[in-house]
C-alpha cells in the first residue's frame, strides 16, 4: 500500500433535522423525479425500485462529463432510501476527481413532524477533497430546498 493510501482518510457529510411534514410528504418529494429535479437536480431514469440506475447532469470539469451514475440500493417507503453516487475521471484533480459515494435519507416520525437524516458516505480524502467541500454545503441548501418542496405537497 502507497504512502497516499496509508494517509487517505474517509470522511462522510451528514444532515439531521426536523421538518414539520409526514414521512410519507418527504418520501414522495424524495421519490418523484418531478420533485427531485426542483430540490436537487433532473434526474434520467429514476425510480425508487431496487437496483434501477439513473443518472443526474452536473456541470462538467476537465475530463469529467459531469454525469453522476447512481444505482438505488435500498427502498423502505416512507422511512429509507439508499442510493450509490459515482462520478469523476481518474485524470482529474480536484473538481472532477473519482468519486465513489453512498447517499442514504432516512425518515422517522417525531413529535413535530419527521427527523431526516442525511448522509452522503465515502469522500476519500485527499482525492475528494473539493466535492467534500462543495457538497458540504450544497446539501445543507438541497436539504432546505427538500422541506420547501414538501411543504408544498
Amino acid at each position: 500500500m502507497s504512502t497516499a493510501a496509508l494517509k487517505a482518510e474517509t470522511k462522510d457529510i451528514v444532515i439531521d433535522d426536523v421538518f414539520p411534514h409526514t414521512a410519507e410528504t418527504i418520501w414522495r418529494a424524495l421519490t418523484s423525479a418531478q420533485l427531485i429535479a426542483r430540490w436537487l437536480m433532473q434526474p434520467t431514469g429514476f425510480e425508487a425500485v431496487e437496483g434501477n440506475s439513473f443518472t443526474f447532469q452536473t456541470t462538467p470539469g476537465g475530463n469529467w462529463d459531469g454525469v453522476i451514475h447512481c444505482r438505488v440500493l435500498e427502498v423502505v417507503p416512507n422511512r429509507r432510501l439508499v442510493y450509490s453516487w459515482k462520478g469523476g475521471d481518474e485524470r482529474n484533480t480536484g473538481y472532477g476527481a473519482p468519486l465513489d459515494t453512498v447517499v442514504t435519507w432516512s425518515l422517522s416520525p417525531v413529535e413535530a413532524g419527521t427527523r431526516i437524516r442525511l448522509v452522503h458516505a465515502g469522500f476519500v480524502l485527499p482525492r475528494n477533497e473539493s466535492a467534500y467541500t462543495v457538497m458540504s454545503g450544497g446539501w445543507k441548501k438541497v436539504v432546505r430546498k427538500l422541506d420547501e418542496i414538501s411543504g408544498e405537497e
